[in-house]
């Protein structure tokens, strides 16, 4: 079996990121390339009122609009224009490495696996960041829900209906809908083993490597509102973190 008998959609959410979609764009050509078969590039433009789109056309990638204030719906969109029987989606301010569309299609290729995620390794570290790291390889591990980069069939997101619509955790609602859905096909969820998603330190490099932590910290109060269902403290919270910024 020639594994790039597999064709591939690599779906790429930006909202006005323009310092940063050449570079996810060149990451993913050069797995396509040290791939070998053959791979589209969807840039979805998120509200984008910058060069976004102009340079994502200009490296090769389709380019489709979008006005969602909603990840998985921004996600989605790209799913539903791919023309690849394989979908991966990576946000724009990160990059894949070289192997990573050669290692997923061995994985699918052995039939065992329903799709998966990937490591995640910051672009830089520091004792927060390595906490940070640590934190999220024990929820990945203790729960098998792995994200970073999403992979699978495109029949597979079909199945589940595409990205679970949630403003925010999305990524582990997705990857439970996605586990959930290989165990009833006697597959599994797994994650790559040789190949990382190398996560921007952008956020962490404009407000502080405590970042996320001090969130929790200082936000208590509208985790424990949303818990009960007043979701609107937390809804302001993630548009300033994921949907409103441009840093």
């Amino acid at each position: 079996m020639k594994l790039h008998k597999y064709t591939f959609t690599v779906v790429i959410p930006a909202h006005n990121e323009e310092k940063y979609v050449e570079r996810c764009i060149r990451s993913v050509k050069a797995a396509a390339e040290y791939y070998g078969g053959s791979v589209q590039i969807i840039v979805v433009c998120n509200r984008c009122t910058d060069r976004t789109a102009e340079i994502a056309k200009k490296h090769g990638a389709d380019v489709i609009m979008n006005e969602d204030r909603c990840i998985a719906k921004v996600r989605n969109a790209g799913i539903f224009a791919s023309k690849g029987e394989v979908i991966v989606t990576i946000d724009c301010d990160n990059r894949m490495t070289r192997g990573t569309l050669k290692e997923i299609a061995c994985l699918l290729s052995t039939g065992k696996y329903i799709g998966g995620g990937a490591p995640i390794r910051f672009e830089r570290y520091s004792f927060p960041l390595y906490c940070n790291e640590f934190l999220c390889e024990l929820a990945f591990g203790i729960t098998g829900l792995y994200c970073g980069i999403f992979w699978a069939e495109r029949s597979t997101f079909q199945a589940v209906g595409g990205f679970t619509e949630k403003k925010a955790m999305e990524d582990a609602a997705t990857a439970k809908a996605l586990k959930a859905y290989g165990k009833s096909q006697g597959k599994k969820y797994t994650v790559l083993r040789k190949n990382v998603l190398i996560n921007s330190t952008r956020k962490y490099d404009d407000m502080g490597d405590w970042l996320y932590l001090k969130m929790l910290f200082q936000n208590a109060g509208a985790f424990i509102k949303a818990a009960v269902g007043d979701k609107r403290e937390l809804d302001k919270l993630f548009d300033k973190l994921f949907y409103d910024y441009n840093g």
